[in-house]
């Protein structure tokens, strides 16, 4: 109102006038005794006119409120569209309703206004539907607008709700939410770049209970412990079925060689030679020593399929238990964890487990472990060789069943929260990668914006119920077979080119090799040397 006063000031001054207005308030601005600051303010600027306020609802007030109103929202559409299609791409359009025979009698009817056919409209030589342009019965011509909102700078890629949201803003045609999801589903980048929100695929399928102890073992290894007596690396052997473990301390470097005689000094010499091993992809258990070792002694081996290393989960879990009871007994001295091995292997096989509902030690020897509390009269008994026995036999009978009933617990648990997935032989499907990143480089790339799926590669075979081995390309160096959980399906076009990171090992480290070598030098960082090259 100030406004609209001071641009008319030299009309008004000395002469009364009213002023109109639909905001009933103001009605009362001159005659309240309380003013505002802010009120106080603006009546200083209008203490020199002679006027009155009126109400005027705002039905009534239609001239005043028309030229108030912001431009059409029309006009703000057709500039949008404007905006975002080209000129080539708006051609096709008008091209397409004369291509289109139900459009084109449309327009007709519209520029003839022989009959009413709302919503659509004809202004300013454009076919509309509630406001939006029309676009007309051509595949390729909707492929090109959906193309141009979903995967241009502005679109970003979007979902399928926000690209449905923007296009639909701008332009409308039949059936247009089902093209937009195909769109979508068959776009390769959003398919190799975007994480799926569903459920862990692939039920949970655990492996069978052996038939005997230290029959089936699994191995894995602690790194990255710090120096103790010459040792920074822990050998974790656990049987599966009586989960008795083993806890062996080796020193970097290590190689296969060594492995197998220190399973042979501390294992073999009082278990046996094991008919199944399981374990990780680790470079030493994929040595051809090692290979070449275990088929000699007709030793089985299992290993975790490529990037899914929870198959060896069991030893995974004794790691973590393992770590976690060397933090708490080194506390501030974290260098003396050699000195708690020993230790630490009798508290493991001596505790309860609640899937064995009593101890791996109770499991082995068929008795309690012996716990130093003072003696109780008549506490002692003397069982017969063939009682023992049979309870020997009875005792294990049970722990099978216990067993059997963890296990079952287990998997209905983790299946709860899992999504079955499976492919046929001949689909092609994007796998997802993880390469590590190299320890010996202090600068490395970041791999943060690299693709999360690589692919689409052919599904050449099915092994066993949660892994399928892939047709991958000749240069890969990388195990062929994946978790279903590591694989998407691929939709639409297959032909898009095989790509694989740069030079992927069987470790799924990345193979950098250097041009050139200029420079090198060793450092001390954290108490140990590191040799860093400049290439």
């Amino acid at each position: 109102m100030v406004t609209a006063v001071q641009k008319w000031r030299s009309y008004l001054l000395g002469s009364h006038f009213k002023i109109k207005t639909d905001h009933q308030s103001l009605k009362f601005l001159l005659e309240q005794r309380i003013t505002t600051p802010a009120q106080q303010k603006w009546l200083s600027k209008l203490a020199d006119y002679d006027f009155e306020i009126l109400y005027k609802r705002g039905q009534e007030n239609v001239a005043a409120d028309a030229l108030s109103r912001r431009t059409s929202l029309e006009g703000i559409e057709l500039n949008a569209i404007i905006e975002v299609l080209s000129t080539e791409l708006l051609k096709e359009i008008y091209d397409s309703w004369q291509a289109d025979i139900e459009l084109a009698e449309i327009i007709h009817q519209l520029k003839n206004l022989t009959e009413l056919t709302k919503p659509y409209t004809w202004r300013n030589e454009q076919l509309r539907w509630k406001g939006r342009l029309v676009i007309g019965n051509d595949p390729m011509l909707k492929y090109k607008l959906i193309q141009t909102i979903h995967a241009s700078p502005m679109g970003g890629h979007l979902g399928f709700r926000p690209t449905t949201h923007r296009l639909k803003s701008l332009c409308y045609w039949k059936g247009m939410g089902k093209a937009i999801k195909r769109f979508i589903q068959e776009c390769s980048i959003c398919q190799q770049n975007k994480y799926e929100t569903t459920a862990k695929l692939g039920l949970l399928q655990p492996l069978p209970i052996p038939e005997k102890v230290w029959t089936d073992v699994s191995l894995d290894f602690i790194e990255g412990l710090p120096k103790s007596n010459g040792k920074d690396t822990i050998l974790v052997v656990v049987d599966r079925l009586s989960k008795y473990a083993h806890f062996i301390a080796l020193a970097h470097p290590y190689s296969a060689i060594i492995v197998a005689q220190a399973y042979l000094d501390n294992v073999y010499k009082l278990h046996g030679m094991p008919e199944k091993i399981v374990s990780d992809r680790d470079k030493i258990f994929l040595s051809k020593f090692w290979q070449e070792l275990l088929r000699l002694l007709k030793v089985e081996i299992q290993m975790s399929t490529a990037y899914h290393p929870q198959k060896d989960g069991q030893t995974k879990v004794v790691n973590r238990c393992l770590e976690t009871y060397l933090r708490c007994m080194t506390g501030e001295r974290p260098r003396e964890w050699v000195k708690w091995l020993p230790l630490s292997e009798w508290w493991y096989n001596t505790i309860f487990h609640s899937s064995l509902k009593c101890s791996p030690y109770e499991v082995l020897y068929g008795q309690k472990p012996l716990i130093h509390t003072p003696y109780l009269a008549g506490s002692s008994s003397v069982d017969t060789v063939d009682s023992g026995l049979q309870n020997r036999e009875n005792f294990i009978k049970q722990l099978k069943h216990h067993l059997s009933q963890a296990i079952n617990r287990i998997k209905m648990q983790a299946d709860r929260h899992r999504k079955e997935r499976e492919f046929q032989v001949g689909e092609f499907v994007y796998v997802k990668l993880q390469p590590y990143r190299q320890d010996s480089v202090s600068q490395r790339t970041s791999q943060k914006l690299s693709p999360r799926y690589f692919g689409p590669f052919e599904v050449i075979a099915r092994i066993g119920l949660l892994a399928y081995k892939l047709k991958l390309p000749q240069y890969a160096k990388i195990h062929p077979v994946f978790h279903v959980s590591l694989l998407k399906k691929c939709f639409g076009n297959t032909t898009v080119e095989e790509k694989l990171p740069p030079d992927i090992t069987t470790l799924g480290q990345v193979k950098a090799e250097p041009a050139a070598i200029l420079n090198q030098r060793t450092i001390l960082r954290k108490r140990r040397f590191l040799e860093q090259i400049l290439v």
